[in-house]
């Protein structure tokens, strides 16, 4: 029986008779029956109330006169108190499920989105409609992140965007700990899953950051993802299977087409293509950066107006040239897939694939992008062999040595109980990339070895904008006293004055919490400007393994196994594009939703059933000048290139901490063998 309904009891029934089966419990069972029964009630008719002002501000608002397919059942589930999935397809409608929500919901919606441009391009919309949204990201200056929080604590923001990265920063879960988070949505939401195409360790983390800061509902979207997929997201994010909504994946309205191309013949193709069509807003999808801007420059050439956009160009450089195409109604943008996620630019009537997409989810969410409109729009793959080969080395240029994860597992159970690490210090020592160390890291915790801690920054430093004296003035007894010893153990510069955080802590006998928090509320004040650097990821170990070489080994093995996972979804794509059937129907398969009959529309259907048959590939040569010369070099950087998986990286142009830290990515002989496939130049080196 429950104690909050004994103690309501009249004192005749609940006084004397403390045991069950009792007229006191019976009593109590029936009255909590009818209080559950009340509040289901209340329950219905607040969630029916509430989704009718959702349809009266969809219009007010949004300018929709209904929901898209899918989105009024996720919007309802969420007014109701219940987490959800949303798994429309891109143009779907997705945004709008927590938009929407977040008008009608008490305290602040918390967007995580790895997207800066989707960011962006949303919160301009939302600004719009008078609806109170901003970012918190890298690319704000010190004035304007201040401002935006200042303006989130005062309760002035309905929407707040960040990226999942975000949450390592302790200034930043300081302040989600003051605020009431009413809904937590998770975008691009695929990410958490290890089963998906694009697994983020950081998403992972995602579950109990939402627990932490006492989310009320979560809501995970995506527009690519298998059944099993939506299981783990739903599995992890406990969803019921009655809140998970997928909705159609088919586009009557985009035209499939393949054709098989020669790599020295593709310029040519790509420029014929966008001449003979009508014009029409264009994306042209690249593997590398140096493709993106060589294509660009040959479409200018030709007289046609393009522009090139990727992750190494400057983040002005990027904003500019995403503008320029939003305002362009017949503009071809080259991009690598940095591009187009979160773009609200219904009328692209092109998307060329002028290399293959990293697999079937990627082609998927690329496509996608092309007709939200609803008008007829052309998605052509110009489909070379040699694609392949570049990105399957790719695949295996991620997967760590085994000596490499030999090394990571040595150095963290060389730790005591608690310790924190330079994850920049750590990939460089044992010549992991960023996000396959994360990894790594990540399973040592799914398995229960260890549990990370908030990340801090070891060395914060402060600008004064007002006079010390003035700062101190504005304080009284304790705290003024505290301060004081703060900026007496400042390191002065000539511009800046630092704090090692850690350090100071110890030596004025107070925790570093209380420094953070200290050195956030004058920068709030506008008194000094504030930059933090050196993260340290702190972690508990929770214990030992019995065989370090045997965990190395299941470490090692696990990234082995993610390894020919991306090397299947690459060559599904391959086998998709080249079926022998409805392209549409075969793509729709593969996310568990088959059409009954042949779509019509696509390159197969259109040619009545005309299989695509692709060139030889290009034969390759491992020159003995080229070995000559990478002996001679080997001899010079033991430490960099013994090992034969690194040195196979050096000779196929896949960058690693070592060679970056050793400048060996500058050496002539870096890529050398770039057109020759991963394993062929592995078996090489391990010979």
């Amino acid at each position: 029986m429950s104690e909050s309904i004994r103690k309501s009891l009249p004192e005749s029934l609940a006084g004397s008779l403390p045991g069950s089966g009792t007229r006191a419990d019976e009593v109590a069972d029936e009255v909590a029956d009818e209080v559950a029964v009340e509040e289901t009630v209340e329950q219905r008719h607040g969630a029916q109330d509430s989704l009718a002002e959702a349809s009266k501000l969809l219009q007010a608002r949004f300018g929709h006169t209904a929901y898209m397919p899918g989105q009024q059942q996720v919007v309802a589930s969420l007014l109701s108190g219940r987490s959800a999935l949303a798994v429309f397809p891109t143009g779907g409608g997705k945004s709008l499920c927590y938009q929407l929500p977040a008008l009608l919901l008490p305290g602040v919606t918390l967007v995580i989105s790895p997207l800066i441009a989707l960011m962006k391009d949303q919160i301009d919309g939302l600004l719009s409609r008078g609806i109170s949204a901003l970012r918190l990201d890298s690319s704000l200056g010190a004035d304007e992140y201040r401002d935006a929080v200042a303006a989130i604590r005062a309760g002035k923001v309905k929407i707040v965007y960040v990226a999942p990265e975000r949450f390592n920063n302790e200034r930043f879960r300081e302040l989600l700990s003051t605020l009431h988070v009413s809904l937590f949505a998770v975008d691009e939401a695929h990410c958490i899953s290890q089963w998906g195409h694009n697994f983020r360790p950081d998403y992972l983390k995602l579950v109990g950051y939402a627990r932490q800061c006492g989310a009320e509902r979560i809501l995970a979207l995506t527009a690519t993802a298998t059944k099993a997929v939506v299981a783990d997201i739903c599995d992890q994010f406990e969803i019921a299977q009655d809140d998970a909504v997928c909705t159609s994946f088919y586009r009557p309205n985009l035209r499939l087409q393949v054709v098989p191309v020669e790599e020295s013949k593709r310029d040519d193709l790509l420029i014929s293509r966008i001449r003979e069509r009508p014009a029409g807003a264009t994306i042209v999808y690249v593997t590398l950066q140096k493709t993106a801007e060589r294509v660009a420059g040959a479409l200018q050439s030709a007289g046609m107006l393009a522009r090139a956009y990727h992750a190494g160009m400057k983040a002005e450089e990027r904003v500019a040239v995403q503008d320029w195409f939003l305002s362009q109604p017949r503009a071809t943008i080259v991009a690598t897939i940095a591009f187009g996620m979160g773009i609200d630019k219904s009328d692209i009537r092109y998307v060329y694939h002028y290399n293959l997409a990293k697999s079937p989810e990627n082609y998927a969410q690329e496509i996608g992008r092309a007709g939200r409109d609803g008008e007829d729009s052309v998605c052509e793959t110009l489909i070379c062999p040699d694609d392949f080969r570049v990105l399957e080395n790719f695949v295996y240029g991620d997967t760590p040595s085994l000596l490499s994860v030999q090394q990571l597992v040595t150095d963290i159970f060389s730790h005591g109980d608690d310790f924190s690490v330079s994850l920049y210090q750590l990939g460089r020592t044992c010549d992991i990339r960023d996000l396959v160390l994360r990894t790594l890291l990540t399973y040592l915790e799914l398995e229960g070895y260890l549990k990370a801690g908030t990340p801090v920054y070891d060395v914060y430093r402060f600008k004064p904008l007002k006079q010390s004296a003035v700062i101190l003035a504005a304080f009284d007894g304790e705290r003024k006293e505290f301060l004081t010893k703060l900026f007496r153990h400042a390191k002065r510069g000539t511009t800046w004055l630092t704090l090692e955080v850690q350090n100071v802590a110890a030596a004025i006998g107070c925790d570093r919490e209380r420094i953070v928090r200290a050195l956030d509320y004058l920068a709030e004040k506008k008194w000094l400007d504030l930059e933090t650097a050196q993260v340290q990821h702190r972690y508990r170990r929770l214990r030992v393994p019995n065989d370090l070489d045997q965990l190395t080994q299941q470490l090692h093995d696990k990234m082995l196994q993610r390894q020919e996972g991306e090397i299947e979804r690459l060559q599904w794509l391959v086998d998709l594009l080249t079926h022998d059937g409805c392209l549409v129907s075969a793509l729709g398969e593969y996310f568990g939703e088959p059409l009954d009959e042949p779509c019509g529309h696509c390159g197969w259907c259109e040619s009545e059933g005309r299989q695509v048959v692709l060139p030889p590939v290009s034969p390759v040569d491992m020159d003995t000048g080229t070995w000559d010369k990478v002996k001679i070099l080997r001899r010079g950087h033991q430490e960099a290139l013994s090992d034969p998986r690194a040195l196979t990286r050096f000779l196929c142009g896949i960058s690693s901490p070592q060679l970056v830290a050793r400048r060996l990515t500058r050496d002539a002989l870096f890529g050398a063998w770039t057109h020759i496939p991963f394993v062929e130049v592995l078996a090489r080196c391990e010979s």
